[in-house]
């Protein structure tokens, strides 16, 4: 299977050179320089401090072969090296990990201090007539509505903290959709997976009203079954944002855990250009007492019904242009009850168009225990060329 993807590639890439005109060929190279001061030394090593460098190359193609069909893949490399990959030799694994149907995640060079891996998280047909739009392949089912948390995004969760991956990861499906309206439609989605475990089969319907746009979905993911809905809209020009999922587990669930996940946002952008945006988070089965286990370097599958440990997380965020070429922000996530936090900074400069250079960090404060408590602090400078 990999190797027919990659011959895939190699013939679309051919093939560009001689109908220029059909195809589309762009993406990014970028260098991520990680800084890790765990809250405790690791177990087995004498060290206080892990890093990475992680060199990543970004090829997204599309050929339009005609005026309703399209065919894209896209693929990730990534150059990984540094004491983490020494250290934590499990790290491997959850980097060269596919929760698709199709395992198109590989590790082409492997050795001691470092690696180089490949994934393909796009590669998919797209075909449209009409209010009619198939699409057949690995692809993004994007149904959240919120910035941070989304408990409608059933089919592939990303986690706030992967800020690095901007694309967000894809799932194995066919996808079915019907523009109903001119601000409305009907989507039905089937993932395909091994087994009833790792399937899904669930539709989602979009509407506008009252300068509104809402939607509700239903049907079984893996082990539940699922009713949500949520909705977009503004309140006096600054944007409101919510969702709800409810999750029922199906009969053959050991251990079943019935609930609902929900979340509601607010941002506003004031007249100087400053950029506010809050948020909340509840989750029914969550803990009010220490919540503990958040693992956020191996932990490479999410899902929407546990966004979070807790049963309550608070949101907050503000951002500001201070010159055209200089962004600066701070976000913060808190857990209420154990009283644990995040804070996170961060610098963007544009060096030139198509050049920017990113200084940020990750830092978790709180008790033993706590939620965000046993982490430490991460800082990353990064920066980008796009092409």
């Amino acid at each position: 299977m990999k190797r027919i993807f990659i011959l895939f590639l190699l013939l679309l890439n051919l093939c560009s050179f001689a109908q220029e005109q059909k195809w589309a060929l762009n993406g990014y190279l970028k260098d991520l320089q990680m800084y890790y001061s765990p809250k405790q030394e690791p177990e087995g090593t004498d060290i206080d401090q892990l890093n990475t460098n992680i060199v990543h190359n970004r090829l997204n193609f599309k050929w339009y072969t005609s005026d309703k069909i399209t065919v894209v893949a896209e693929m990730r490399n990534r150059l990984m090296f540094g004491n983490i990959i020494r250290e934590f030799p499990e790290y491997k694994s959850t980097i060269d990990y596919d929760n698709g149907w199709a395992d198109l995640s590989w590790i082409s060079i492997n050795a001691k201090n470092w690696f180089i891996h490949s994934m393909i998280d796009r590669a998919y047909i797209d075909y449209t007539s009409g209010k009619w739009q198939f699409r057949v392949g690995r692809q993004r089912i994007n149904w959240g509505v919120n910035l941070v948390w989304n408990p409608n995004d059933v089919f592939n969760t990303f986690s706030y903290f992967d800020f690095d991956y901007e694309e967000r990861p894809g799932t194995d499906a066919i996808k079915i959709q019907y523009y109903t309206g001119v601000t409305s439609s009907a989507e039905l989605v089937f993932k395909m997976g091994d087994d009833e475990h790792h399937m899904a089969l669930a539709g989602l319907y979009r509407f506008s009203r009252w300068d509104y746009d809402f939607q509700v979905l239903s049907g079984w993911v893996g082990d539940d079954y699922i009713i949500g809905g949520g909705w977009s809209g503004d309140i006096k020009g600054g944007g409101f944002r919510g969702e709800i999922t409810h999750f029922i587990p199906r009969n053959h669930v050991e251990n079943p855990v019935e609930a609902t996940v929900a979340s509601v946002s607010g941002d506003y952008t004031l007249k100087n250009s400053l950029y506010l945006h809050a948020g909340v988070l509840f989750n029914s089965h969550g803990t009010t007492g220490k919540a503990g286990g958040m693992d956020i370097l191996f932990n490479p599958d999410m899902s929407a019904k546990q966004l979070s440990f807790a049963k309550y997380a608070l949101f907050g965020q503000v951002s500001f242009p201070f010159t055209p070429l200089l962004n600066g922000s701070f976000s913060g996530i808190m857990n209420p009850s154990d009283q644990s936090f995040y804070v996170g900074p961060a610098f963007t400069y544009s060096l030139q168009d198509n050049l920017e250079l990113m200084l940020t960090g990750q830092l978790f404060f709180g008790d033993e225990g706590t939620e965000f408590g046993d982490i430490g602090q991460l800082a990353f400078a990064r920066i980008r060329w796009s092409f």
